[in-house]
C-alpha cells in the first residue's frame, strides 16, 4: 500500500473504495469509504504498513477488533470488520459518523455545562464498562476518541497496540500504551493494568471537559509522565468556583496513584460526581445558553440531552448515526398508524345492555312525567287564575322525557366511542434495529433508536433517553414518571444481541443482561414459552437504579434468531408485569 495516505482516493482496498480522508494520526488514517456490497459508507481506518509487519501484533489486532465487535453496547462503534488486505495492510471498516468529536468540541466552546457533562461521561462510562466486562482494556480514553452523534456518544479506538515506542521514548516495542496527556500511572510504569486505567483516563477527560485545561499541564512529555506518577492536580473548584468540594473529593479520587483507591467502576465514578455537583443552583459557563433543553431550575448536572452540535460546519468525522444521513434527526420516529379498533363480542354485549338501559330508563322517566300530570289534574285545593291560559296537558313532561332519552343515547354513544378508542393499538412495523413487528396500545409511542433499538411507550422518549445510556444510566426523568404516574410506567423495549443466548440460565444471563440494560438486573429462573410463532425463553425480573431506588418489573423473552438473538422485554412499574396488556404484546409478536 503507498505511504502518501492521499494516494489512495479513488482506490479499492479490500472490497471498500476510497472517497476521501476524515483523519490521521500517528499509526493510522481513517477514510470515508463506500461498501458497494451493502450499498453503505463506512469509516475504513487502515493502519500503517510497518505494523503488519509484526505477526504478534496482526494476530492480536484482529483478535482485539473482532472481541469488540461482539460487544452489543449503544456507546461502543460498531465493527463491521477487522482484517488484513491482499498485501498485508491491516484494516477495520467501522460505522461513519458525521459529527465532532470532544476534542473539537472543548476547542470550540471551552468547558462544557454541566448538564450536557453529565450526558456525554454516563454514555462513555457506560461504554467502558461494558467493555471491561468483556476483559478488554481502552488503554487509549481521550477526547478525540469520544465521538458525538447529536445527543448520542459513541466511544471508538479499542484494543490497539502500539508497536513503536512513543514521543517520549519510554516504551518498548509491544507494549501497550495511551496518550501522555491521559496516561495513568501503572501504564507508566508498565505495571499490570486493568479497567481501572481507563478510569484515571476518563477521569482526566472529565476534568479537561469541566475547566477547559487538563489536570496537568507541562513542557514535554518527561515532565508529564512525571506529575501523573507524583504530583496533584488543581482542584475543580478553584477553577470552577460554582463546583463543591465534594466534586474534588470524586476527581482526586478517580486520578488516585493507585488504581486499588479509585472506583470500583467507571459508572460509579461518574454518577459520584454527578451526585456530588447535583445540588448547584448554577452555571455561569451557560448551562442554559448552550442546552436548549434544560428547563430553568432544572438540576444544571442533570442534563439530558446535548446541545444539537452537528452542522455543516462541522465537518466530517468517525463515527455518526447509524443508517442516517447528517441532516436528518438524531431521534427517527416510528409512528406506526392505527388499525381501526374492532369490537368484541363482549363489547357488543356492553354496548346492547347499555342501550337496553338507556331505553328502560327513558320509559321510566316518561312513567313518572304522566304520574306527575295525573296528580296536578286532581288539584291540591289552592286557588288557580282562571285567566292563565290552559297548557296542553303532558307535553312538558312528554319534551323531558324525550330530553332524557337523548341524553341516555348520547351517553351510550360516547360510551361505544371510549371503549373502542380504548381498544384501539398500533402495529411496529419492522426495522434493522428491532426486525420483527407487534401490537402496541394506539396512546402510546413507538421510537427506533438509530439502528440499536425500539421502545414503544407512554413516555417513548424518556424510556429511549434511558435505554440508550446503558449501565449507570441517569434514571432522575424516569424516576418521577414511576414515582408520579406509576400506571404510565410502562412499555416495550427489543434489541438484537450476539450475546444472549436463549438456552443460559439465569446466572449466565445477569450479567449479559445488565451490559445492555440500565441500572442492576434481578432475573428469575428461564421458562420455555412463546413469543407470538417463535419458541422463547422467558425470563421474569425486575431493572433497578442502585443511587435513585427506582424500580422496573419486566417480563422478557429472548428468541433465538439468525444472525443475532433478540430480546423482547415488556417493562412496568407494579411488581408483576403478567398482565393482559404484555400478553397482547407478546402473543401479536411476528418475527420479520
Amino acid at each position: 500500500m503507498p505511504l502518501n495516505e492521499r494516494s489512495l482516493i479513488g482506490q479499492e482496498v479490500a472490497g471498500y473504495y476510497v472517497e476521501d480522508i476524515v483523519g490521521k494520526g500517528g499509526m493510522a488514517v481513517v477514510y470515508l469509504a463506500l461498501d458497494p456490497r451493502l450499498s453503505r459508507r463506512v469509516a475504513l481506518k487502515i493502519l500503517n504498513p510497518v505494523l503488519s509487519v509484526d505477526d504478534r501484533f496482526r494476530q492480536r489486532f484482529i483478535l482485539e477488533s473482532r472481541t469488540v465487535a461482539s460487544i452489543e453496547h449503544p456507546n461502543i462503534i460498531p465493527i463491521y470488520e477487522a482484517s488484513a488486505d491482499a498485501e498485508g495492510v491491516l484494516y477495520i471498516a467501522m460505522r461513519y459518523v458525521d459529527g465532532l468529536d470532544l476534542r473539537r468540541l472543548i476547542h470550540d466552546r471551552g468547558p462544557l455545562p454541566l448538564g450536557q457533562a453529565n450526558l456525554i461521561f454516563a454514555q462513555v462510562a457506560a461504554a467502558l464498562d461494558a467493555a471491561h466486562a468483556h476483559d478488554l482494556i481502552h488503554r487509549d480514553v481521550k477526547p478525540a476518541n469520544i465521538l458525538l452523534a447529536g445527543d448520542h456518544v459513541y466511544l471508538t479506538d479499542f484494543g490497539i497496540t502500539k508497536h513503536r515506542s512513543s514521543i517520549s521514548g519510554l516504551t518498548q516495542t509491544d507494549q501497550f500504551i495511551g496518550t501522555p496527556r491521559y496516561m495513568s500511572p501503572e501504564q507508566i510504569n508498565k505495571e499490570h493494568i486493568d479497567g481501572r486505567c481507563d478510569q484515571y483516563a476518563l477521569a482526566c477527560v472529565v476534568y479537561e471537559a469541566l475547566t477547559g485545561r487538563l489536570p496537568f499541564q507541562r513542557e514535554n512529555d518527561i515532565a508529564l509522565l512525571w506529575a501523573h506518577l507524583a504530583e496533584q492536580p488543581a482542584p475543580l473548584s478553584h477553577l470552577r468556583p460554582e463546583l463543591p468540594p465534594q466534586a474534588d473529593e470524586v476527581i482526586l479520587r478517580a486520578l488516585a496513584k493507585s488504581p486499588d483507591q479509585r472506583y470500583a467502576t467507571c459508572a460509579e465514578f461518574v454518577t459520584a460526581l454527578r451526585d456530588a455537583i447535583g445540588g448547584q443552583p448554577s452555571d455561569p459557563f451557560g448551562a442554559r445558553r448552550l442546552d436548549p433543553f434544560g428547563a430553568p431550575g432544572a438540576d444544571p448536572f442533570g442534563g439530558r440531552r446535548l446541545d444539537p452540535f452537528g452542522g455543516p460546519g462541522s465537518g466530517p468525522h468517525l463515527v455518526p448515526p447509524p443508517g442516517q444521513s447528517p441532516h436528518s434527526g438524531p431521534h427517527p420516529v416510528q409512528r406506526a398508524g392505527a388499525p381501526p379498533g374492532r369490537h368484541s363480542a363482549a363489547h357488543a354485549a356492553n354496548a346492547a345492555n347499555a342501550a337496553n338501559a338507556a331505553n328502560t330508563a327513558s320509559t321510566a322517566m316518561a312513567g313518572d312525567a304522566a304520574d306527575g300530570v295525573k296528580a296536578a289534574r286532581r288539584g291540591t285545593g289552592r286557588p288557580t287564575r282562571p285567566s292563565a291560559p290552559k297548557a296542553r296537558p303532558g307535553r312538558m313532561p312528554i319534551v323531558v322525557a324525550t330530553l332524557v332519552a337523548a341524553a341516555a343515547a348520547l351517553a351510550l354513544v360516547a360510551f361505544v366511542i371510549i371503549d373502542n378508542r380504548g381498544d384501539t393499538w398500533a402495529r411496529y412495523r419492522t426495522s434493522a434495529a428491532a426486525p420483527l413487528t407487534f401490537h402496541y396500545p394506539g396512546d402510546w409511542t413507538a421510537r427506533t433508536h438509530q439502528d440499536l433499538f425500539a421502545v414503544a411507550s407512554p413516555h417513548a422518549t424518556v424510556f429511549e433517553d434511558l435505554f440508550v445510556s446503558g449501565p449507570g444510566a441517569d434514571w432522575t426523568r424516569a424516576e418521577e414518571i414511576i414515582r408520579d404516574e406509576p400506571d404510565s410506567a410502562t412499555g416495550v423495549y427489543v434489541q438484537v444481541s450476539d450475546t444472549l443466548d436463549a438456552s443460559g440460565t439465569s446466572e449466565l444471563m445477569k450479567p449479559k443482561m445488565e451490559a445492555l440494560l440500565p441500572g442492576q438486573v434481578d432475573l428469575g429462573r428461564p421458562v420455555q414459552d412463546q413469543a407470538g410463532d417463535s419458541p422463547a425463553t422467558r425470563f421474569d425480573g425486575s431493572l433497578h437504579d442502585p443511587a435513585t431506588g427506582a424500580r422496573l418489573g419486566f417480563v422478557s423473552y429472548v428468541i433465538n434468531r439468525e444472525p443475532k438473538t433478540m430480546l423482547v422485554m415488556y417493562f412496568c412499574a407494579k411488581a408483576t408485569c403478567d398482565d393482559q396488556t404484555q400478553t397482547r404484546i407478546r402473543q401479536s409478536v411476528r418475527l420479520s
